[in-house]
């Protein structure tokens, strides 16, 4: 299996451990010409845009670790721009979260980083 498949491969298995989590998956795989975020859902009153990164081993670092200051201001991109294209209220509470999967270790780290102003 190449890399892009094993890597969709687990973010299925990621929205099913979210969707079991209670979490309202309502995107995926939501791109723009600024990058991707992996999912979007609702966990309770929270608008929630989730990265899922996936190491098989420890050779490139843990899968959280992947999720650097590049990264996350790309996803915060992203993420205005989903909001705008959604009509969200000013007031939507949101957050980003990580869910890492190392092997077959899954962390589902809540609010793993804050919104960071790109403008």
């Amino acid at each position: 299996m190449n890399t892009r498949a094993k890597g969709a491969q687990k973010e299925e298995e990621v929205c099913a451990y979210l969707r079991s989590g209670g979490v309202k998956i309502v995107e995926s795989n939501f791109r723009n010409r600024q990058g991707e975020i992996d999912l979007i859902g609702y966990d309770g009153d929270y608008l929630v845009f989730f990265e899922v990164k996936y190491r098989s081993g420890k050779s490139k670092g843990s899968a959280a670790e992947a999720v650097g200051f590049a990264k996350q201001k790309k996803i915060c991109q992203v993420a205005d721009y989903y909001r705008m294209l959604h009509h969200c209220a000013e007031d939507t509470p949101i957050r980003f979260d990580v869910v890492a999967v190392d092997g077959e270790n899954v962390a589902w780290i809540k609010n793993a980083f804050n919104y960071i102003s790109w403008h």
